[in-house]
């Protein structure tokens, strides 16, 4: 099994706690309070990157960007 990799998600505005329950797989944090919420930690693989994404879909967030992030 390969190692995880880091991704990180930039969603539009900032996450209730409800919202960020979601996702509890990963951290979070506010990059500038009140506009963008970031997510970020490992994903294992495409299967654990689609989950995030659809739940990112389901519960209505806009996601500004997703990027691969270095070791």
């Amino acid at each position: 099994m390969p190692d995880p990799i880091r991704y990180q998600f930039i969603i539009d505005g900032k996450l209730s706690e409800r919202a960020l329950a979601a996702f509890p797989e990963l951290d979070a944090s506010d990059r500038a309070p009140g506009e963008v919420t970031t997510l970020y930690g490992p994903i294992t693989d495409t299967a654990a990157l689609r989950g995030i994404m659809a739940r990112i879909d389901s519960l209505g967030l806009t996601l500004l960007e997703m990027r691969q992030m270095p070791d």
